[in-house]
């Protein structure tokens, strides 16, 4: 039997803290708008934080199918950026300590993983864990972004209702560490952000904005946003632009507008991932973004 305490190392100097809530998330898996990866990278470049854990990535990374970056100078290597999965201790801007885990997702060994993981949630006395992501939905972004929550005990999100019934998905570790550590008795927490379908492979701040928002209501922790939210409002300005220079752009918008607000409205369409036709594929409209904004890098 392997010992799933072997896939960590825990720092000699971890704090104790009071019952901290644990963030976290893992680079690999559906991130539209790269939701998820933008906000806790923003938590870790804004707050002053420490590890104080960090896996054993050589038992649990593919190289080969996610090779790391290096760097050759004239006749030599000198540089090899080794990635990274790590616990991080922080303070929110009200003084109160939580934990980030995040860096890229395991590809092997994702049971002994999970193990692991709730050995050390253990060992920290994690009072809650929470994850946030994006997924593609046929939402405009001229509304507010939809959150679909969901979580260990119905308890935890209020039994909100959601747009989706019963579903199978390809798995990811976020979601297993859901399932085990909540069958295990611990509270895990999951947000996910409706990511205009358009916008989904590109960086979408605004997106980041509501995972945070999301987490700040469900555990009380605050965090600086201006930045981000700043980031925001430069790309959605970039986004108008490229709208208001494409009738096609345009009208595909409008189109997923009367859709969004009829759905708000109560009408009897089931759910928002329902397409209004004739109307420009996500795949369509963002080509068309990311040629727009690649003009903007040129000039």
């Amino acid at each position: 039997m392997f010992d799933p305490k072997d896939l960590y190392k825990l720092a000699d100097d971890a704090p104790e803290l009071p019952d901290p809530v644990l963030l976290y998330h893992f680079d690999g898996f559906v991130d539209a708008g790269g939701a998820g990866r933008l906000a806790l990278g923003h938590l870790l470049a804004e707050l002053e934080h420490r590890v104080v854990a960090t896996f054993d990535v050589d038992r649990l990374l593919d190289y080969r199918s996610r090779r790391p970056i290096m760097t050759f100078d004239t006749d030599r290597w000198v540089e090899c950026e080794s990635p990274e999965l790590a616990v991080h201790a922080a303070r929110d801007v009200t003084g109160t300590q939580f934990l980030v885990m995040s860096g890229p997702e395991p590809d092997r060994e994702w049971e002994l993983f999970t193990k692991a993981v709730a050995d050390l949630v253990a060992r920290l006395k994690v009072s809650k864990l929470v994850t946030a992501h994006g997924i593609p939905m046929a939402v405009p972004h001229t509304r507010p972004l939809g959150v679909t929550m969901h979580a260990s005990r119905p308890e935890l999100i209020n039994a909100q209702t959601s747009a989706f019934g019963r579903v199978q998905v390809p798995g990811s570790v976020a979601a297993l560490l859901e399932l085990r550590l909540g069958a295990e008795g611990n509270d895990a927490v999951g947000y996910a952000v409706h990511v205009p379908h358009y916008l989904s492979q590109a960086e979408y701040p605004t997106a980041a904005v509501a995972a945070l928002e999301a987490v700040t209501k469900g555990t009380g922790l605050v965090f600086p946003t201006e930045s981000l939210r700043e980031a925001a409002r430069r790309t959605n300005t970039e986004i108008e632009e490229q709208i208001q220079a494409s009738a096609e752009l345009s009208t595909a918008i409008k189109g997923l507008e009367q859709q969004y607000d009829a759905f708000a409205d109560g009408s009897e369409r089931e759910n928002l991932i329902a397409e209004s036709t004739p109307m420009p594929t996500g795949d369509e409209l963002a080509a068309q973004f990311e040629r727009f904004l690649a003009e903007r890098d040129d000039e």
